[in-house]
Parts: structure tokens; C-alpha cells; sequence
């Protein structure tokens, strides 16, 4: 008997306990993307600890194994936040999937190791500060913003409907802001030119001070030249010591003229060239040129570009400025928490797994006073390798993350009953509305108790090799059977058989003595 013939006796359309990874499990999607399944069945108990209230974002730390349903988490708070939207137009929240670390890595083991193709890239992780992940933050949520306005890339609906009709609406002040954390964060502007484009969008005229500067050096050669001219047309006139006086009048003004040519098309393009090669020295984890942000920051009004304003240095004060302004901004729109996901840290092609380099990517993050920002919540969802090493710090340490005030979480367990309740969920998710009702014993011979399929399930400990159980179970039946036997229950043989294999596989998974 195959295994198609098995699902189709019990009207399961797809193998419910096939899907492994839950990005690309449309089983896990359809059970998450019901209010109620999703709440409660498809959902670890600890799930509304680390949800938290939406209306006052909150952080979490989560510590689990592979497979225990970290990235199903991250999905399910993002189905949360869109239902939560919807219900709450006014007080909406933005998440900013924080998961893509690759990019970041990438581009600060490069500036750290100068391109040493040998370099060590735990010594180059070892160098990240707290003021490196919130440059990346900011460039996350600046980007998405700045993307609605001008209405490209895939963040559309992330301002709500007409972004562009609202963003007009801001203040003067707000607008400013809003050009302010393009020109320093936007990661989509490589050459300076999106500046330009969104204060059209916002319909925000050239910097006063710029546009001084600019109609002197376009029309401050007229008085000279004038000047000039009178001697040449009228020396009837004007001669003697009136004369001399209108060509020394007339050569100053000139010498004016240059030297407003020098400021607007030297001595300017020189400073921005500088607070530029200041600015992309400071961002680590981005790659953005230093040319292109001098070039987007002379859209920027004079008193934004000072040094009081502009993240030049390592202070984290300027970042929290930033973040505030970024607030600022997304409240207008009517956006007002944040939620910031970091997600598989153990996957980037530097990390590779290993621990030393997690910690030293994720430990600057721990920071109470980062963690506990109004309107900002930071959901860690971190490998259970990282829970072993937070165990070894000290008391300062500690003492500088308040993890009591975090909502931690320090294993994501689950137990037999809870994985039988999941799996449940999902075989009726598999099943047509009319068809009648099963539970997941049914699946198995009258002698397999329930509590015997949830004794199996418990030595299993994730939901990942949950499945894994369950999908060989039947395998294994179909496997023994041929198609004219009609034998639609596995036995208890098979199960117990196959327990013990999976139990066996588990355990030296946890040992580090297979692969999976």
C-alpha cells in the first residue's frame, strides 16, 4: 500500500506530518491563519508571554532547539500584529523581521578583518557593539517607510492606505525628520538620489539655507558685471575718484561671487564628503557609500547636520535620538509600537552554528535599557546553545540585561500532550469541513491507547520530530501492507518499533552524534 491510498481511506487531502520547516509548511500556515487553532492548538502554551500586549510592545527572550518552533513563533506574532491592525487602524503595529543576518555579518567582518580572506570571523563578531544593531534596526524600518512613500519595493500597506497623501500632511518638523533618517539609513539609496525624490514626494522645497546659497552662485556675478558695465557705457559720468570706487566695488562683489562658487561647489561638497566618510565609518553593518549619503545629506537643513544630530561617533545617545525620530514619524501614520524579530542567528553563512560566534552576535543586545524602550519590543527567538552559554556569565552582566524584566523564556519545551493536541490540529486542518470526525488514535490499531501515542510523543520533546514520528509510523505501515489487505490502522508493533528508533535518533541528535 502506498501512502497516498492511507491518506485518501481517512480523507486527509496532503500528509499532515510532512512539513519540517515551518516557512515552507502550507499545512503549519493554514492552522496558524485560524483565530482560533492558531490561538490556541497550533500555538506553544508560552506563546501569549511572548506575544505580550500589541498595544504596549514588550520584550521577550526565548531559548529553544531546533525544531521546537522558534520561526512558527515569529509566524504566528506576525498573523497576530495583522489581525491586531486591522482591529486597531489607529494603533497599529510595524514588525521588522530582523533574520536576514547574512548582509550585516557579511559587511562587518569585512570592515573589521580589511578584507584578510583568512581572517577569523569570531574575532570580527567579537567587535560588535549594541549601537551596530541599532544602525541595522533603523536602517530595517527606515527603509520600509521610505519604500511606501515613494511606493516601490514590497512595503506598501506598511503606512496604511494613500501613504503619500499622509506623509504630506506631517509637519514641517516631522518632514525634516523624515528626510534626516533617509539620508543617514535608508539601504535601498546607493547614490544619494531617493532624497530628492522623496522630499518631491512630500513636496518639501530645498533647505533655506541651501537655497540661499544656491541663487547667490547662480545670479551673484550681475552687481560686478553691472559695475562694470556702468564704467564702460557712462565715463562721461562716472570718472576720477567715483570711478575707482565703482571698480573697486565692482571687483569685490566679483571676489564675492567666487568665493560663494568655492562654498556651494567646493568647500560644501568637502564637509558633506566628510560627515559622509564619518557616518559610514560609524555604520558597521551597513554597506551604503559614504558618497551616497553625503549626497542625500545636503538635502538635509544645516542644523540636522551637526554633530549633536548625526550618528558620528559610538554613543548610543544619537541611535536613540534616531529611533525616536523613527517613532516620531510611523505614530503620524498611525503606528504606534514596534516589534523587532531576530530569528535564526545560528543559520548565516559565518555563524554556521557555532556558539562562540552567536554569543558574540546577540550579547550586546543585552541591554536593559535598550530592551525596555516605550513603544519598542524585541522578540529574541535564540538557540538553545546561547540559553548553556547565558548561564556562565557573571552577576555584572546580569545585573546589565535584567533578564527578570524580559520575559524569558528559558526553554521552549513541549510535552506529549501538547504535541498530541498539535498534531491533532493539523490532521483536522488536512480534512474536508463534511468529513466526520477522527482523532489522531484513530489512526491506530483499537489496542494503541491515546496515551500511548502521547508517551511516544513525549520522548520526542519538539514538534519538528513530532512529525517526524508520526510520518514514519505511517510510512512504515503502508510499507508492510499491500493495497488489497485494506489494513487503514497502524499497529501497536509499528509503533513501538518505531518509537524506539525515533527515541534512539532524538538522543543522539542532542548528543551532537547525527545530523538529524
Amino acid at each position: 500500500m502506498n501512502l497516498a491510498q492511507f491518506l485518501e481511506h481517512w480523507r486527509i487531502s496532503e500528509n499532515p506530518f510532512r512539513g519540517e520547516e515551518a516557512r515552507h509548511d502550507a499545512v503549519f500556515a493554514r492552522v496558524a491563519m485560524n483565530p482560533i487553532a492558531g490561538k490556541h492548538a497550533a500555538a506553544h502554551p508560552d506563546f501569549d508571554k511572548v506575544l505580550g500586549d500589541l498595544s504596549r510592545p514588550s520584550t521577550s527572550v526565548v531559548f529553544g532547539e531546533k525544531g521546537s518552533g522558534k520561526t512558527a513563533i515569529r509566524m504566528q506574532i506576525g498573523d497576530r500584529v495583522r489581525r491586531h491592525n486591522e482591529q486597531n487602524p489607529g494603533a497599529r503595529v510595524l514588525v521588522l523581521a530582523y533574520d536576514e543576518l547574512n548582509a550585516f555579518l557579511d559587511e562587518i567582518h569585512d570592515r573589521v578583518a580589511r578584507g584578510k580572506a583568512d581572517a577569523d570571523p569570531a574575532a570580527s563578531f567579537r567587535k560588535i557593539r549594541l549601537v551596530d544593531h541599532i544602525d541595522a534596526i533603523l536602517a530595517l524600518g527606515v527603509s520600509r517607510v521610505v519604500d511606501s512613500v515613494l511606493g516601490s519595493g514590497a512595503s506598501g500597506g506598511d503606512l496604511g492606505p494613500e501613504p503619500v497623501k499622509r506623509a504630506r500632511q506631517m509637519t514641517a518638523a516631522m518632514k525634516n525628520d523624515l528626510v534626516l533618517l533617509q539620508a543617514v539609513y535608508d539601504r535601498a539609496d546607493v547614490d544619494g538620489r531617493r532624497t530628492a525624490r522623496l522630499r518631491s514626494r512630500l513636496r518639501l522645497g530645498p533647505p533655506e539655507g541651501r537655497l540661499l546659497w544656491l541663487a547667490l552662485a547662480a545670479a551673484g556675478w550681475i552687481p560686478g558685471v553691472l559695475a562694470g558695465g556702468l564704467l564702460i557705457f557712462a565715463t562721461d559720468v562716472v570718472t576720477g575718484a567715483p570711478a575707482m570706487a565703482v571698480q573697486i566695488l565692482g571687483g569685490t562683489l566679483l571676489l564675492a561671487w567666487l568665493g560663494v562658487l568655492a562654498k556651494v561647489f567646493l568647500l560644501d561638497r568637502v564637509l558633506l564628503s566628510r560627515l559622509g566618510s564619518k557616518i559610514a565609518r560609524q555604520q558597521r553593518f551597513l554597506s551604503r557609500p559614504a558618497d551616497a549619503i553625503a549626497g542625500s545629506l545636503k538635502w538635509v537643513p544645516g542644523p540636522l547636520r551637526s554633530a549633536m544630530v548625526l550618528p558620528m561617533t559610538k554613543s548610543d545617545e544619537h541611535r536613540y535620538a534616531m529611533l525616536a525620530r523613527l517613532r516620531g514619524v510611523l505614530q503620524h501614520f498611525g503606528i504606534t509600537g514596534l516589534l523587532v524579530v531576530m530569528d535564526r542567528v545560528d543559520e548565516p553563512t559565518l555563524v554556521n552554528g557555532d556558539a562562540d560566534r552567536m554569543r558574540a552576535i546577540v550579547w550586546p543586545l543585552f541591554n536593559n535599557k535598550f530592551l525596555q524602550q516605550d513603544g519598542v519590543g524585541m522578540k529574541l527567538l535564540l538557540p538553545i546553545e546561547l540559553r548553556h552559554a547565558l548561564f556562565k556569565e557573571s552577576s555584572a552582566f546580569f545585573q546589565e540585561a535584567r533578564l527578570d524584566k524580559q520575559n524569558l523564556v528559558e526553554r521552549l519545551s513541549w510535552t506529549g500532550a501538547m504535541l498530541y493536541d498539535l498534531c491533532s490540529a493539523r490532521l483536522h486542518a488536512c480534512r474536508p469541513a463534511d468529513a466526520d470526525a477522527i482523532t489522531l488514535v484513530d489512526l491506530f490499531e483499537e489496542d494503541v491507547s491515546r496515551q500511548d501515542v502521547v508517551d511516544a510523543l513525549d520522548q520526542m520533546h519538539q514538534p519538528r520530530d513530532a512529525f517526524k514520528f508520526l510520518y514514519r509510523c505511517l510510512s512504515e505501515h503502508c510499507s508492510n501492507v499491500t493495497g488489497d489487505e485494506a489494513s487503514w490502522r497502524v499497529p501497536k508493533l509499528v509503533l513501538e518499533q518505531v518509537r524506539r528508533a525515533e527515541s534512539e535518533r532524538v538522543q543522539q541528535l542532542y548528543r551532537g552524534i547525527r545530523p538529524a
